[in-house]
């Protein structure tokens, strides 16, 4: 029985993991981590340090230094770049991923999906002029399209987008041929005309077509009846213990758990961050306790499992030497979230006795930390600071400064040494191998 289950997660994750589509989306958001990271930090300039607003606790606030409000537009114009721009970067670069998985590398494939994402979107916006009367404005691009709100339509356009690009290529039926005295980019160019051209016509008539039919956009639609929902399951506490235990349960298995399930979760962790980042760029209070930084800081602080715990635990308790001396070896790279050293090292990968806390450890770590932000000890985590931030410092910036948030991440970290401790002074019965 445990070895058709054990099968049968290989077989799951490797599907997963070698999927084309989910393997296009996790590298797009990966390539796009960058910039979120940096419009990230842009809020947290623009609030802790430069921010003037009388009784808002920023250095710009202190005695001599309100010079540093002149800085403010700067980090604010910045911010507005990246995190209000974040569909657009998701649309341009899964299209160019989904290509090169098909073997194609023509780039004008990302201007392709980009053109495909901005015939679903509504070019004009209705607003109250001051003397009460409705004014609409056209030739406007909502950020509610280009932000992580359109995330899930850039995603499905961009994969849709692509795919059809690269079949028509494919196809050579709608190919121009230019003469051999044509410069090679030039005779590209034609040769990708119709494909391209017809991909967007496409994708804009079914986004005509749904409206016409339903009474609602095709851009509307995928908000509200796909992301929507998967919001409300992934951000609520139930459904984001059962993902951390998914995702350590494939790391005992020897795969990245958090790499293979990244497609799956991301864009709404990401989608719930940048609500956060904008409520508090607001300076009005973020509406999610769980995403992407939540995860980082009480998921998966100094590694999947938070096996920092387990470091703590066997360095006082353990009595063998092999897994103290990969403990002491360990400890640099827990510090900076990284434990394959500890996961492939003592190991804890298929080893039933460490395998218990460590599926154990992240759920209850993150029901603690839900339950610290929810009674207001730990502030809501606004900025997405870097995954390899140490402990504390993490979750201190990722609140936007906040004592609570670092001391939560702390105590989570005990926690989890209090749910290995036990199973470290068992595996002192184990004969060392």
């Amino acid at each position: 029985m445990g070895e058709k289950f054990m099968n049968g997660m290989l077989t799951v994750a490797g599907k997963i993991g070698s999927n084309r589509i989910l393997s296009c989306i996790r590298d797009a958001f990966t390539d796009l981590m960058p910039i979120i990271i940096a419009g990230s930090f842009c809020t947290l300039f623009a609030n802790v340090i430069c921010n003037t607003t009388a009784g808002y606790m920023s250095v710009a606030n202190i005695p001599g230094m309100s010079w540093l409000g002149t800085l403010q537009p700067l980090f604010t114009a910045a911010n507005y770049g990246t995190m209000n721009m974040m569909a657009v970067g998701i649309v341009i670069l899964l299209s160019l991923k989904v290509a090169q998985s098909y073997g194609n590398e023509d780039t004008v494939v990302m201007i392709v999906g980009l053109s495909s994402f901005v015939s679903l979107c509504t070019t004009s916006a209705s607003t109250t002029a001051a003397d009460g009367s409705a004014v609409t404005i056209s030739n406007v691009l909502s950020k509610d399209y280009t932000s992580a709100q359109g995330l899930f339509v850039a995603m499905i356009v961009a994969i849709c987008a692509a795919t059809l690009y690269v079949k028509l290529i494919q196809s050579g039926k709608l190919r121009i041929s230019m003469p051999d005295s044509v410069p090679p980019n030039i005779a590209r160019s034609f040769e990708v005309l119709f494909p391209a051209t017809l991909t967007v016509l496409i994708i804009s008539a079914v986004g005509w077509a749904f409206n016409l039919i339903v009474g609602m956009t095709l851009f509307n639609a995928i908000t509200a009846f796909i992301q929507a929902p998967l919001k409300n399951i992934l951000t609520g506490l139930p459904g984001f213990m059962l993902l951390m235990f998914c995702t350590v349960l494939l790391w005992w298995f020897g795969i990245h758990g958090t790499q293979t399930l990244k497609a799956i979760y991301e864009p709404v962790m990401l989608a719930a961050f940048a609500e956060n980042e904008a409520a508090y760029a607001a300076g009005t209070t973020a509406p999610n306790i769980i995403c992407t930084p939540f995860m980082s800081c009480f998921g998966t602080v100094t590694g999947a499992g938070i096996t920092g715990g387990l470091l703590i635990a066997i360095l006082l308790f353990s009595k063998r030497d092999d897994y103290k001396a990969i403990a002491k070896l360990a400890i640099p790279c827990g510090i900076f979230n990284i434990n394959e050293p500890v996961t492939f090292g003592l190991p804890i990968v298929m080893n039933p006795i460490l395998g218990i806390p460590f599926m154990l450890s992240p759920v209850v770590s993150v029901a603690v930390g839900y339950f610290l932000t929810k009674v207001g000890f730990c502030a809501p985590m606004v900025v997405n600071a870097p995954w390899t931030t140490p402990p504390g410092l993490m979750a201190f910036l990722a609140s936007g400064g906040n004592i609570g948030a670092a001391i939560s991440q702390i105590i989570v970290i005990g926690v989890a040494f209090v749910i290995y401790t036990p199973f470290v002074l068992i595996s002192n019965k184990q004969v060392e191998a």
